[in-house]
């Protein structure tokens, strides 16, 4: 449920059991990170100064998905300052049968968080390993989406020759990044958004190995399906004349 619908199932059901609201606070900080949510930490504050003794909240997770939040909300309640804790469905007192359950409800959703997140971590390294990069295209590719979901990276057939230019300009011809920026600007080169290529992304896109096929994603390197634009011969090539002063560098004209 949206946040705007929790807020009104809870001030329904305060309504229907003569609950008085005294003050409604919204976040939309996740509530898996401990410490990281500004609301939540002042409205834990406002109880161990006394302004608050009883949370509404529509489930145990919204209040904490993490050993930490949790540890603050059930040391409040040993301090009998924090009274009560009521859910749609569940209402958690200071006693320890309640105190238990909470934390296990709460202790469960961490569960589930920290398992969601090795899925996604184990479903990225498959797509990896079947040679697909999880990661936007970069400049010369296009993402082919599936849904939401990117199913495959393919040339693109208008950018991808720059691309390969690029990289033989520099390695054959002794080039700097500068001076391919003027090549680019001169023949009206632009990203898919219409946009000029900086010099930082000039530069980027030539340190980028996955032009040779190669790529690294979470600190491990991968072969990839996807056509490379140029060979490791270029790019090892391209990568010395970064690091020396280009041959034409001197020159005030250059032909680009």
């Amino acid at each position: 449920m949206s946040i705007d619908s929790q807020i009104k199932e809870m001030l329904d059901l305060a309504k229907k059991d003569n609950l008085k609201v005294k003050e409604v606070r919204e976040e939309s900080h996740s509530a898996k990170a401990s410490l990281g949510r500004p609301v939540f930490n002042q409205m834990i504050t406002d109880i161990e100064n006394g302004i608050f003794t009883r949370i509404l909240t529509w489930a145990p997770d919204r209040l904490s998905r993490n050993a930490g939040d949790l540890g603050r909300l059930v040391d409040l309640m040993d301090q009998n300052k924090l009274l009560q804790i009521k859910t749609y469905s569940q209402m958690f007192s200071n006693n320890p049968n309640e105190k238990f359950l909470l934390m296990i409800l709460c202790s469960q959703a961490k569960l589930e968080n920290d398992q969601k997140g090795l899925n996604v971590k184990r479903g990225l390294r498959a797509k990896c390993e079947m040679g697909w990069r999880p990661e936007p295209a970069p400049l010369g590719y296009v993402n082919i989406m599936k849904g939401n979901r990117i199913e495959w990276i393919d040339i693109d057939p208008e950018r991808a020759p720059i691309v390969t230019q690029m990289f033989r300009r520099v390695a054959n011809r002794g080039h700097s990044g500068r001076i391919i920026k003027k090549w680019l600007d001169t023949i009206g080169f632009t990203t898919k958004n219409g946009k000029k290529l900086s010099l930082s992304r000039i530069y980027a896109t030539l340190k980028n190995s996955f032009y040779t096929g190669k790529f690294q994603f979470n600190g491990m390197w991968y072969t990839g399906k996807h056509q490379p634009l140029t060979t490791k011969e270029i790019f090892n090539k391209v990568q010395l004349q970064l690091v020396v002063p280009p041959k034409e560098w001197h020159k005030k004209d250059i032909s680009v």
